[in-house]
């Protein structure tokens, strides 16, 4: 059985995925630096807008303006970070469509065409005639 374990979890494609699941994270760390560091503060900027404090009160007792002090008061909803959830999802998926549409771009190319010799003119084909016939004596 330990046996059996250890040829699954070495197998290429499973090492492949492990890697991938890293990179993925990795990944999803620079893309959230991306959109809640330099993103929405473009945004914000733009419009007074920080998008992380919106949010709906669920009930009466929920006064805050900020949404930390706001979840301590009762229920919310937190839709400022569902945006940002949302603008963080189409990043990536953007991003994984260039990556892929790139890939794609690549496979497409055709390989170069081999060369194939042209017809031999009639000149051509007498003296291979000729060479055929003396090769025979």
């Amino acid at each position: 059985m330990l046996q059996e374990f250890k040829e699954f979890a070495l197998k290429g494609n499973v090492v492949d995925l492990a890697i991938g699941v890293i990179i993925g994270g990795a990944f999803g760390t620079i893309v959230s630096s991306l959109v809640g560091d330099m993103i929405m503060p473009l945004i914000g900027a733009l419009g007074s807008v920080d998008f992380s404090n919106y949010y709906l009160g669920l009930n009466e007792s929920v006064t805050a303006t900020v949404l930390e002090e706001a979840k301590k008061q009762g229920a919310v909803l937190a839709w400022g970070k569902f945006v940002t959830a949302v603008i963080n999802f189409s990043i990536i998926a953007f991003v994984l469509f260039l990556a892929v549409k790139g890939i794609n771009r690549l496979r497409r190319q055709p390989l170069p065409a081999a060369t194939v010799p042209a017809e031999p003119t009639p000149d051509v084909k007498l003296l291979m005639e000729i060479r055929d016939l003396l090769a025979k004596r």
